[in-house]
């Protein structure tokens, strides 16, 4: 995955004197460094055939995936197969190696840049490793045609268990300085290891902007929608975030511009610098300069050292921010304002494709990350309505607000999925009754909240049943992950933990993947996220089935036609929308089921609440 990613960057539609790759490997691991050589090796094919027959996408994998033996533009089945014949062997190798655990003993004979791993103790205690495996200036780097190859470039910065590393910030960071070394570029693109390039026309698209005569020089980064190629047809987890890349960004981008949303992002290099919007470059002549030759890996070295930022502005003025789970998004908002405006945009053909979870868990737990990190923005000094007062859009400073407490929305949220229910099975109406007037500002919110909602999810090429899989995701997402965000904002603030940082993991099961592609919602792990929705759906089934005992019992004199029947329709739709929930504790019998502790523990938390209630006077 990780090395196709980097293989459908080189193959870029741009020249390739111009372009350098950097690989920036957080564990440090020589498999991933030995998979990176291989990737050198076949990118001297690759890129000619790429430029040959225009391919697309230039992410081998996803090509060959896609592909019917063909290469279009007259390319013959021949040539089709003697590259496809190539790539299968690096995959091969590459995947024996991951497999046994170790570099072919001939490979690391024959390149001494393995030696730098013997210092290498763990993934949290090593030295820094760069290796410049590509350098375009050097006459021996071209392809099998003889053009030019972009600089390709392996790091692994220092990581001591002493030192605080800042997770990705502090990677990116690293990185800004070493590239800001070696090569120079004015124009940063970063992606994470699962996004690869789906439109080779990207970077000239992110120029346009930066260069437009009239605006480009405002332009201080342009954000592409991140985009996935592993969704189902109906969405089952709501991970395309349709509504968010097809209105809500667009919104924002005409009003100084979109959230820096972590990948798929191009930037100027002296916005992610520090610099301010109309000011002369005031970076650091270390960082910028070229390197001599004779001492280039020894100073790059120390450019990504541990010790390098002590005493400097790095993760404060300079470079993405540190301290935060979300740091693209306070990033983003920094660069704003410091007078700089973003563009959005969103080509027909997406720029990049990732993977999304295929899990319910690992949604959830992305979510509460994503959402922990905005509510911590929010109640920091860097709140846009405090830190951009003044310097960026009162409407922008809005947009920011409407992501950044999305977290406490699992407050009224809990309340509706919670308390009418629990009303209904008491008897106590909440709710004006049906003959009155006061029932129409009800009818008209929730009617015309949920009819825009369709529309909108329609004409930005969802469908119905996708629509209702992300009404099931709302509910899921507030009542645990925006509620446990919250709880852990609260529990951070009395000084009881710190906040960390948590990858969501991408990797899945030939089980799980039936599963997920036959659109069956995924629990299988034990998690208090689980508890809590479970909990939740079994309190509203066990209320409305209750209701109907009531109404048999008692006859229509009980209210449920009049007074209570909002509560009754409310109750039914949670039961609805949580059937997959129900089937997953009792029905099911696949490795994806609930847990059997899960459903245990809700049961009796469900069951104790409704029997409280019940003998309530």
């Amino acid at each position: 995955m990780v090395i196709s990613t980097v293989l459908s960057m080189m193959a870029y539609d741009y020249p390739t004197e111009k372009l350098a790759i950097y690989l920036s490997d957080d564990a440090a691991s020589e498999l991933t460094y030995y998979a990176l050589l291989e990737a050198s090796r076949f990118a001297k094919h690759w890129l000619p055939f790429c430029r040959k027959f225009k391919v697309q996408p230039t992410s081998p994998t996803a090509y060959f995936n896609s592909s019917t033996e063909s290469v279009g533009d007259g390319g013959s089945h021949e040539e089709f197969l003697e590259i496809k014949k190539l790539y299968d062997e690096t995959k091969h190798r590459i995947e024996s190696a991951c497999e046994h655990n170790l570099v072919p003993d001939k490979v690391r004979s024959a390149h001494e840049e393995f030696s730098q791993w013997d210092s290498y103790y763990s993934k949290r205690d090593h030295d820094t490793i760069i290796k410049i495996l590509i350098d375009r200036t050097d006459s021996e780097a071209v392809d099998i045609e003889g053009k030019v190859l972009p600089t390709l470039v392996y790091m692994a910065r220092e990581k001591r268990p002493d030192y605080v590393h800042n997770f990705k910030a502090g990677a990116m960071n690293s990185l800004i300085r070493v590239s800001s070394a070696i090569t120079g570029g004015k124009i940063i693109l970063n992606v994470d290891c699962d996004m690869y390039s789906n439109n080779s026309d990207a970077i000239r698209d992110a120029l346009c902007f930066f260069m437009d005569e009239d605006n480009g020089h405002e332009i201080g980064f342009v954000q592409f929608p991140q985009r996935f190629d592993n969704l189902t047809k109906n969405d089952l987890y709501g991970a395309s975030l349709l509504i968010a890349c097809k209105v809500e960004f667009h919104g924002l981008d005409s009003h100084g511009g979109v959230l820096y949303i972590g990948s798929g992002c191009f930037h100027r290099r002296e916005t992610l610098c520090g610099m301010k919007f109309g000011e002369e470059g005031k970076i650091a002549a270390s960082m910028m300069s070229k390197i001599s030759k004779e001492h280039q890996l020894r100073d790059l070295k120390d450019l990504a050292s541990c010790t390098y930022e002590k005493n400097t502005h790095w993760g404060s003025e300079v470079g993405l921010k540190y301290g935060f789970l979300v740091e693209d998004v306070i990033t983003g908002l920094a660069i704003k304002c410091r007078g700089w405006k973003s563009v959005y945009y969103d080509p027909q053909r997406p720029a990049f494709l990732g993977l999304a979870p295929t899990t319910l868990l690992q949604a959830l737990l992305q979510n509460r990350r994503w959402t922990e990190g905005d509510l911590q923005i929010f109640l920091s000094k860097y709140s846009p309505a405090i830190y951009g007062a003044g310097r960026i859009s009162p409407y922008l400073i809005l947009g920011y607000h409407r992501h950044l407490l999305c977290a406490p929305n699992s407050l009224p949220t809990l309340y509706y999925s919670l308390v009418p229910s629990v009303c209904l099975l008491s008897g106590i109406s909440l709710f004006p009754d049906i003959s009155s007037w006061w029932l129409v500002p009800f009818v008209y919110v929730i009617s015309v909240k949920y009819t825009c909602s369709l529309v909108e999810f329609l004409q930005s090429g969802g469908t119905v049943k996708g629509w209702w899989n992300e009404q099931r995701m709302w509910l899921y997402k507030r009542t645990s992950s925006y509620l446990f965000a919250v709880i852990n904002t609260a529990v951070k603030a009395l000084g009881f933990s710190e906040a960390a940082f948590a990858i969501t993991t991408k990797v899945s099961d030939e089980d799980n993947s039936r599963r997920y592609w036959g659109e069956v919602m995924e629990f299988g792990a034990a998690s208090p996220m689980f508890t809590m929705i479970s909990t939740l759906a079994l309190l509203n089934l066990i209320c409305f089935i209750g209701s109907g005992i009531r109404l048999a019992v008692m006859g229509p004199d009980v209210g449920y036609v009049g007074s209570m029947l909002v509560q009754v329709v409310l109750s039914g739709l949670l039961v609805l929308i949580n059937m997959p929930v129900y089937q997953g504790m009792f029905l099911r019998k696949d490795g994806g089921r609930m847990p059997t502790s899960t459903t245990f523990t809700s049961l009796v938390l469900a069951v104790s609440a409704c029997t409280c209630v019940a003998f309530l006077p």
